[in-house]
């Protein structure tokens, strides 16, 4: 399917990086078409050689650009999921001993177990998704999972958590509901709530694909 692999992509955006990266990018471009703007006066109307400036300064800025979108945004995600997941968590309160459940086959305790850690307001979010997958995909309770999803609403959610409670929603509407409609509502807040480029890019392709893929099959106008 479609969104797999691009809703894993999406979950590693973090409005807090791209947000001061996006300054950096802005504050650079406008100090190139500033100092383009005057190279071309000057090169028209005192010195022709000053035009040889414009090729320099655009070149900063796509050198600038490149790294701060190819190199540093993906270093300071993945520091930051590390940090999260590993650095910032006490001992002994990650989920090694629910995923053991799980891969000796005890889903129901191991969804109880989610349940459970749940209730503690700091794990909410966390062990609810990983709870919904278990309803969505052992325990063919896709309905429940999407109701406990959006239930977290209910609570202050951040950006990124926010972010990825709607992605998962739109996961579980495509692929376990079969309701794209509700996917593609789901895709189009998305795009309102979180519109840094990058998030909004790769939001964007997701609802033309299924857009795309729900006309193919139903070819009523």
């Amino acid at each position: 399917m479609i969104f797999s692999p691009l809703l894993s992509a999406l979950q590693k955006a973090s409005r807090s990086v791209e947000e001061p990266l996006g300054l950096v990018r802005l504050v650079i471009g406008a100090f190139a078409l500033m100092g383009t703007l005057i190279a071309v006066l000057v090169g028209v109307t005192t010195d022709p050689r000053m035009l040889e400036l414009i090729g320099a300064l655009w070149a900063v800025y796509g050198l600038v650009v490149g790294f701060t979108t190819g190199v540093l945004e993906p270093v300071i995600d993945g520091l930051f999921n590390v940090l999260s997941n590993v650095g910032l968590t006490p001992a002994g309160s990650g989920y090694s001993a629910i995923e053991t459940l799980v891969e000796r086959g005890h889903i129901p305790a191991a969804a109880e177990a989610y349940a459970e850690r749940a209730r503690n307001p700091r794990e909410r979010v966390d062990a609810t998704l990983r709870r919904a997958k278990l309803l969505a995909e052992s325990l063919d309770s896709a309905e429940t999972a999407a109701v406990e999803i959006d239930g977290l609403r209910s609570h202050p959610l951040s950006g990124r958590d926010d972010f990825r409670v709607g992605l998962a929603l739109v996961e579980l509407y495509e692929h376990h509901l079969g309701d794209p409609g509700r996917a593609m509502a789901e895709l189009r807040r998305l795009i309102d709530h979180h519109p840094s480029p990058r998030d909004a890019r790769r939001l964007r392709t997701a609802l033309a694909e299924l857009k795309s893929e729900r006309f193919a099959a139903d070819p009523r106008p």
